[in-house]
Order: C-alpha cells, then structure tokens, then sequence
C-alpha cells in the first residue's frame, strides 16, 4: 500500500501518450483489411477476396525485406549476438494438426536500404528483397516455441520446441557485410536432448566465464541449465543443474547481467533466484535455507501474491532488482543480492542442490571479502494496467542523471513505463497501444534506451520515443509464416 500512496503523490508524472506521437508505425496485417471490406455490399465473394489479396500485398511492401518459405505461423526469432544480420525463425512447418516443427536461418544482408521519401512522393514503392534459407532447422515433431543464441559470441543456436526437445547446431559465420548472402556460413547440427513434455522458453547466460550455456523452463515447472560442447561427441548437451520448486508451469526467466544468477517465475505466482554456479553460496551464505536459490517467494506471502500467476521477467542492467509481471496487471519489484566478487566458480558442488552435474572439479572460495547483501526485499507492488502483464523490459539511460526504465506490455493492449529512480512513479501510460490486441514484445534500444519498440497481436510494430519523438525500424515475426526486415 505505500508503494501506491507514493505513486498518487506523485500524479504530475503520469502522463498519456497519444497514439498519433508514436515516432513510426509499421503494420503487417492483411486481416484488418478484410474487415473492412466486409461492408462494401453483396458482391461475388471472390471478388472481395481478390481486392483484399491485392491490399494485402501493398502493405506487405513497407518492408525492404522478407523470409515468406514458412508455411505456418512463427512462434519465435532470435538475431545473433556478433552478426546482426543473421537471424533464426521458428514454428510450424505446416497448418495441419500434426504437423512438426520448423525453422529457418537467413540472412539480411542482401536487403537494399531505401532512401528517405516523404508521403507524398508519387514515384511508387520499391520492392522488397525475397530472402532465402541458409539452413532448416528440423528434428522437432511439434512447433518450435522459443530460439537462442548462446552468448558471448553466438557459437551454437539452440531450438525449443512444444515436444519438449532441445536442439542445437553450431553455425561457423565470417564477417559479414552488405549484399553477402550468408556465403561462407556452415551449419552442423550438434545434438538434441528431451527432459520435458514442452519447453517454454530458453535464456542463454552472458557470463564469459560459463560461455555456452542455456537455461530453459518447462511445462511441468522444472528449470533445467545445459552447457554445450561440440568436441565431446559422447556427451554435447551437458546437464549442469536442474530445479524442481515451481508447482506450475515455468512462464519465464532471466539470467543477471553477470550470468551469476538465474531468476524464473511460474504460473503459481512463485518468483526463485537460482544461485546456479554457488557465486551466492561461497560470496557469505546468501542462500536459501533450501540450498539452491538466493531469492524465494511464493504467494504463501500475502504481499507478493498475484491471483492468476506471473507471466513475465526482466532485470535491471546493473542487477540490482527483478521485475516479474502477472495477472491483472500486477508487476512487482523485487530487490537481488549483491555477492562478493568471487574468482570462476564450477557449477554449485558447494550448494545442496538436488542438481545433475558433469562437473567433478571442487567450487573455488572467493580470496577477497567484500561486503555482500541479502535480496529478496519487495521493493514495490504496482498495479497500473487492466490485464496480465506479459512482457517487461528494463533500461538504463546514459544521460545525467541516470534514469532506470521499467516498461511493461499489457493483454489490454497498453504500454505503462515506470521510473525506478522516482519510487516507480508511472512516467508513461500509453492506453491502446496497440488498440485492444495483446503487447507481446517490448524492447529498448540499447543506442538510446528513451526509444522503446513495442510490438502486438494486431500484426503491428511501432517504436516509441519517450521524451520528444524518433523514427527507427526493427524486425518481425507474424501470423502471415513471414519474416519481415524493416529498416533502422
């Protein structure tokens, strides 16, 4: 209840944002086109199909490219960390039921840049470049759900599919430059591993001292951490740890900045911090009574209980709290531990996690003290939106002072910014966003975190400039089975 009184007392910073300042909007739906359609009289129905088919297309050419060999919807896409321009789809590769799932690497190079024309030039649009597939990703019986490039140099692309399969490959990329059409990429499939009914998401950890590792979350709740290694053929995707403490289905998860720490959330409103690598164990016994998380919270605590469960998570960049959104537009604002610097640690062999391991080598004690301090605090409880929260993203600002930007993307259709450095005071409240449809995916622009790129159910991207206006692009999946490329 404090939390709210000091955001009422602060009602000069919530301000609506307008549709019409949005800095750029990008709409790829030929379905609202077909609705209006549906009043311009009784004509021969494949008449009116014929004239929405031709809308269609014409919208379809905002783009300066497009992947369109998908034959079903696409459920995931991921962009790699050192080359940009490549980028992996993911979902069905077909509408019938039984379907399995399929996915596509291609790359955006070949995309011709557009020069900047205002509305009213009369000279017609040019038309998009078709991208072609350097690879297929197969091997999955059911849709693939969730795509990721292992950290920090993008060595292997890891799938995760609705069969509850993982699969990685490992993708052998030079530099690439303009108009190079993915020449000299090799692709190798590295090997696959099943634990699980259906996987919900995978995160890969940036810590440069566990390169290669990915964290995922089940239906059944289980959280499982997978280092990969292609030189050992026996043996490619090694179990490092896995958690058994969510009830419900594992919805999200997030590593810190530092790979230390792994926060996830389920559906039966728990939030766990896993202490994955005994970083919290050997920095002064900051963990859990259980031995495995540094943070616990479940709704058996009245204050942090959110009726419906959590959805969504994201952590601020200097690691500092976890954000985890749920239903009814509840986000809640927890604090994390600060750990001593400790040297590289082996997967935690000094905790009492019930874990699987291929580590044999002892964990190391950090050699110097420094202070350390408990998480687990509920620093806020906000409730500003009407419908589950289902996607957050943080940023930290560079200008002085720095400001810290908690975006939240509602089912309701609305987009609420939070300031953490003012007590989370709502700095923005964008209502119909993306009209009544879903926000699916918020993103900050790392250039310029004031830039936020939102994107909805409605087949819509747009790009928000929090302070005065901007204009960018930006890459999406749609319903359409086509990858669109939209120029930044």
């Amino acid at each position: 209840m404090a939390s709210s009184n000091e955001q009422h007392a602060e009602e000069d910073l919530d301000e609506m944002l307008a549709i019409d300042d949005a800095a750029e909007e990008i709409e790829h739906d030929g379905q609202d086109v077909a609705m209006d359609s549906d009043g311009d009289g009784a004509d021969g129905g494949g008449d009116q199909e014929e004239e929405e088919e031709e809308e269609e297309l014409v919208l379809q050419n905002d783009s300066i490219a497009y992947f369109d060999l998908p034959q079903d919807s696409l459920f995931a896409i991921a962009q790699h960390p050192v080359h940009p321009t490549l980028v992996a789809v993911g979902g069905s590769a077909g509408q019938e039921e039984d379907a399995p799932g399929a996915g596509w690497l291609f790359d955006t190079a070949a995309a011709q840049s557009r020069p900047v024309l205002p509305p009213s030039y009369g000279g017609g649009s040019a038309q998009s470049t078709q991208l072609g597939s350097l690879f297929s990703l197969d091997g999955h019986t059911d849709s693939i759900n969730t795509l990721c490039w292992t950290q920090p140099t993008g060595k292997y692309l890891v799938s995760g599919g609705l069969d509850g399969r993982i699969q990685a490959w490992q993708v052998d990329a030079p530099p690439r430059s303009s108009g190079s059409s993915g020449s000299g990429i090799a692709v190798t499939r590295v090997g696959e591993a099943q634990e699980v009914e259906e996987v919900n998401w995978i995160a890969a950890c940036p810590s440069a001292d566990h390169p290669d590792t990915v964290a995922l979350g089940a239906s059944d709740g289980s959280v499982w951490v997978y280092a990969l290694d292609a030189t050992d053929a026996s043996n490619p995707l090694q179990i490092v740890q896995s958690y058994f403490l969510h009830t419900g289905p594992c919805t999200a998860g997030a590593w810190t900045p530092d790979g230390r720490l792994l926060a996830t959330v389920s559906e039966d409103s728990s939030l766990y911090v896993w202490d994955v690598w005994g970083a919290a164990a050997a920095s002064g016994g900051v963990v859990n009574d259980n031995g495995m998380t540094a943070v616990s919270l479940t709704g058996q605590d009245q204050r942090f209980e959110v009726e419906g469960g959590l959805y969504s998570i994201a952590i601020d960049p200097k690691g500092t709290f976890v954000a985890a959104g749920g239903a009814g537009g509840a986000v809640k604002i927890v604090s994390l531990p600060r750990l001593a610097a400790a040297p590289t640690l082996s997967p935690s062999s000094s905790s009492k996690s019930k874990a699987k391991s291929k580590s044999s080598a002892p964990s190391s004690q950090p050699t110097t003290a420094t202070t350390t301090h408990a998480g687990g605090q509920i620093l806020a409880s906000l409730h500003t939106q009407g419908d589950s929260v289902e996607s957050l993203a943080i940023a930290l600002s560079s200008a002085a002072p720095p400001t810290v930007l908690v975006a939240a993307g509602s089912v309701d259709g609305s987009i609420c910014v939070y300031d953490a450095t003012r007590r989370f005071a709502v700095r923005r409240h964008i209502a119909g966003a993306h009209d009544e449809h879903s926000v699916v995916r918020l993103d900050f622009v790392a250039a310029d975190p004031w830039l936020l790129t939102s994107c909805g159910m409605d087949g819509v991207v747009r790009r928000w400039d929090l302070r005065s206006g901007g204009a960018t692009g930006t890459t999406a999946a749609g319903d359409d089975g086509v990858a669109l490329v939209f120029e930044a």
